[in-house]
């Protein structure tokens, strides 16, 4: 309860109150209170649709349809609105209804097999149809994530068209967005800004996996609308939408993973009554070591993770008010990829002083026991979403608090003593003002950034203790003229960033660093210096979507981006445990500046849907990771046993696209075939006067030429006890990758490879339709392949490059089969 102290303090200063609301906006401002109701049918037969979903994003509110396809959704402001209406195996349909003149609104959906239609929360000023959006935003629904097995929340969307993850095993994933990642591609929950040292490789998202029901990701520069690190895109993790009114509900979720003997469960309760939403889960997930055909299984990556979720929330006619708190705790090994030179097994630190290492047994490799050197990565959060109806206007203010807890345990015989312990705090404000619309014409502005401040408290440093505060005013403006709708906007950000000096020297206790402040100085090293900058700077975008038809759309954007130096790009310089590499930064880096064009052209019909998407990004002062050598040309060494890295800045390009084909064939509309395309070139353009050396003319961890290939069946007729089942198959290509930056041995080339996966899947239901569960049935890697993906950074834990084997560093995972089975209950159910 402690760690939640801090939340309640902080949002109890900034949440505003009924009475606060009341003084600031008269009474008179707020809306009268209205409903909407009608009915949804088939458009072709006329036959009411039962079922069907009714949903208004931007209120949180909605309704299911009953036998007859009626609905009706109560206590709504009079405001116009975008509604979304759902239905499987039809096209999902948006629509603007004026709640201020209409109380009843009837929907007559098509039925398609593809899905269009769709509405997106991020990066837009307000609620849009991504058909609307300029934007390139791809949107992965919860039946994607059902359908396709991932080891954890990144994982499942790394095979999105143009999203890539870097990993560190199966349980550690950092999204990359068309060759950018790290602190240059911005995660969101609910959509608050996901802080947790980013910067670093060796640990995740810290979201439960088990409460995300879709995912909306931007493809390109959201600095307009969020800020630094918003530079490459946006991941938005969002939960499900309040159950139905009157409904009591919950599922128990158990999933298995053969590769590594993955147990995860997760339970969860829901209900919604006169207006008031809410929602728990608790998930817990463990695993022992992985293992791939090289090196059988790899010694390191066992964890165990531990989630729970709350939130509550109010639905009115005067807007809505949801408060949540998270909490995510992740024991996770730290493979550093040692062996024994003659049998290729893995061996173990015991010692402090490291002079022999033991080959670990094959129990410990099979055991879910997290070894002594581990890390523990907490992450707690309170957050508060507003929504103020203020006449035909709307105010959001949105607040959040989140404590970050890092401790990496590197210390064999000392296990209670962390090496590494960063203590994060962030708290993050959002306040947005939509302006009633003019004439046609949206304007939104707002200001949003956070205060940050980062603690260490164990025996490593590899940055220095620092506070940031950041902010950023903009404005957007988004005009339609029938089928063409232009949007654009402007932003200002600043970040005002400030470290301590530090000195360090043995505890006379126990041996390790410590901290240390004068006088107390004497003979202690002076790792930091005081350090204070201001980064600022100007983005924005500006774009047009033009529908030529029902099935026909085109889009163009251009954006500027902007990102300020992370702090361990300006600060590092430390061994950075769990990486095998001594970091170092650079005080006099200038922010990242990025302009990208964007252009995109789609196609949906009721049989086939396709798109090609193609972009340019140029970026000034790109910060990237360089090894370095010593004068002798081999590798630079300050600390023993780790790799030294230093951050370079260049000028780099990055140009490449998308496209994909998903074919529907008439009359086998259950059938589809489903295919997708991505490439990456980037480009070292190297800085005024500087010549680029051989082997840097291209830029790090950028994923090669991609392909997708799935045939899916789904067998919509329903049986007596069977509905909803699918049957799928697919094929993965990577091409190699050989345009590495193979200067300093900072990389290596990567052979292409194939992987073959299949799944199948079906819902269970009772005589009267009920659903008793749904189970699936998963594999990846099924002809079981040795391969290394160009992004994972287990490919360079090799202590013997030069052996014998053939092979060097640790492999991905090899053949994965899941079985997942998810029960629903009803404990309430709505009236009528």
């Amino acid at each position: 309860m402690k760690r939640f102290l801090p939340v309640l303090f902080y949002l109890s200063l900034f949440l505003p109150s009924r009475a606060a609301v009341s003084s600031a906006f008269p009474a008179p401002a707020l809306p009268g209170k209205t409903s909407l109701s009608g009915k949804v049918t088939d458009k072709a037969t006329k036959a009411p649709l039962t079922g069907a979903t009714i949903y208004i994003p931007e209120l949180h509110s909605g309704a299911v349809t009953g036998a007859d396809g009626s609905y009706i959704i109560n206590d709504l402001p009079k405001i116009k609105v975008l509604i979304q209406v759902k239905y499987l195996g039809y096209k999902t349909l948006a629509d603007n209804v004026d709640l201020n003149v209409q109380t009843t609104k009837d929907f007559e959906l098509d039925a398609s097999a593809t899905e269009v239609g769709e509405v997106v929360i991020t990066g837009m000023s307000k609620n849009t149809e991504i058909k609307r959006s300029p934007v390139p935003i791809v949107v992965v629904d919860q039946k994607y994530l059902e359908q396709n097995l991932s080891t954890n929340i990144i994982d499942g969307i790394s095979r999105v068209p143009g999203i890539n993850s870097v990993t560190t095993g199966p349980n550690v994933s950092k999204p990359f967005i068309r060759g950018l990642g790290y602190n240059r591609v911005l995660t969101l929950f609910e959509g608050m800004r996901q802080e947790g040292q980013q910067w670093g490789d060796e640990h995740g998202i810290e979201v439960d996996e088990y409460g995300i029901d879709r995912i909306e990701i931007i493809k390109g520069p959201a600095s307009l609308t969020y800020g630094s690190d918003a530079m490459a895109g946006v991941v938005n993790l969002l939960t499900a939408n309040p159950v139905t009114p009157g409904s009591i509900r919950g599922d128990f979720l158990n999933n298995y993973q053969s590769n590594n003997g993955l147990i995860g469960n997760s339970l969860m309760l829901e209900g919604n009554q006169q207006g008031i939403a809410w929602r728990a889960r608790v998930s817990h997930k463990m695993a022992t070591n992985y293992q791939d055909p090289v090196d059988g299984r790899v010694y390191g990556t066992s964890f165990q993770e531990t989630d729970a979720s709350a939130s509550v929330g109010i639905n009115k006619q005067w807007g809505f008010s949801h408060i949540g708190f998270t909490v995510y705790d992740d024991l996770q090994e730290i493979p550093d990829g040692s062996r024994d030179s003659t049998t290729r097994k893995f061996t173990k630190q015991i010692t402090e002083a490291d002079t022999f290492r033991p080959i670990v047994s094959d129990a410990e490799l099979k055991s879910y026991n997290i070894a002594v050197l581990h890390q523990r990565v907490q992450h707690y959060r309170g957050y508060i979403n507003n929504s103020f109806i203020i006449g035909k206007g709307k105010l959001e203010v949105n607040l959040g608090y989140q404590q970050s807890i890092r401790r990496e345990y590197s210390h064999p015989e000392a296990a209670d003593i962390p090496g590494l312990y960063l203590f994060l705090q962030t708290y993050t404000y959002d306040f947005k003002y939509h302006f009633p619309e003019w004439k046609g014409v949206e304007t939104t502005v707002g200001v949003n950034g956070m205060y940050q401040v980062n603690q260490n408290k164990g025996t490593e440093f590899i940055i220095p203790d620092y506070n940031q505060f950041d902010v950023g005013p903009f404005a957007f403006v988004k005009k339609s003229f029938g089928k063409l709708d232009i949007s654009g906007g402007v932003r200002y950000d600043n970040r005002s960033f400030s470290n301590s000096g530090m000195y360090v020297k043995p505890n006379p206790s126990t041996g390790f660093d410590m901290q240390v402040a004068p006088p107390d100085t004497t003979h202690a090293s002076h790792p930091f210096s005081n350090y204070e900058h201001t980064f600022s700077g100007m983005s924005g975008s500006a774009g047009a979507t033009y529908v030529f038809s029902d099935h026909i759309s085109f889009k163009a954007n251009i954006a500027r981006g902007f990102r300020a130096p992370n702090i361990a790009e300006i600060s590092a310089n430390g061994v950075h445990p769990g990486t095998n590499i001594y970091q170092i930064g650079n005080p006099d880096f200038k922010p990242e500046f990025s302009l990208q064009e964007d252009i995109g052209l789609f196609l949906n019909t009721n049989h086939i849907s396709g798109s090609v998407e193609l972009f340019n990004n140029n970026i000034s002062n790109y910060i990237f990771d360089e090894k370095l050598q010593g004068y002798n040309g081999k590798d630079s060494v300050i600390v023993a046993g780790n790799q030294t890295f230093k951050y370079e800045a260049v000028n780099a390009q990055l140009y490449g696209g998308e496209v994909s084909l998903d074919i529907h064939p008439h009359p086998l509309d259950w059938l589809h075939f489903e295919n997708a395309l991505s490439v990456i070139y980037a480009l070292n353009k190297g800085g005024a006067g500087i010549a680029i050396p051989e082997g840097a003319q291209y830029l790090p961890f950028i994923p090669p030429l991609h392909t997708r290939s799935e045939l899916l069946a789904e067998i919509r007729k329903k049986s007596k006890h069977f509905t909803a089942t699918y049957v799928k198959a697919g094929v993965e290509w990577y091409a190699a990758q050989n345009r590495a930056f193979t200067a300093y041995n900072t990389e290596t080339a990567t052979p292409g490879y194939t992987l073959i996966s299949a799944g199948i899947g079906t819902t269970v239901t009772n005589t009267k339709g009920t659903t008793l569960f749904r189970i699936s049935l998963q594999g990846t890697n099924l002809g079981n392949v040795a391969y290394q993906s160009h992004l994972s950074r287990l490919k360079y834990f090799e202590p013997y490059p030069n052996n014998t084997t053939g092979h060097s560093g640790i492999y991905n995972m090899g053949r994965n089969i899941s079985v997942k089975l998810i029960i629903p209950f009803d404990i309430e159910k709505p009236k009528g």
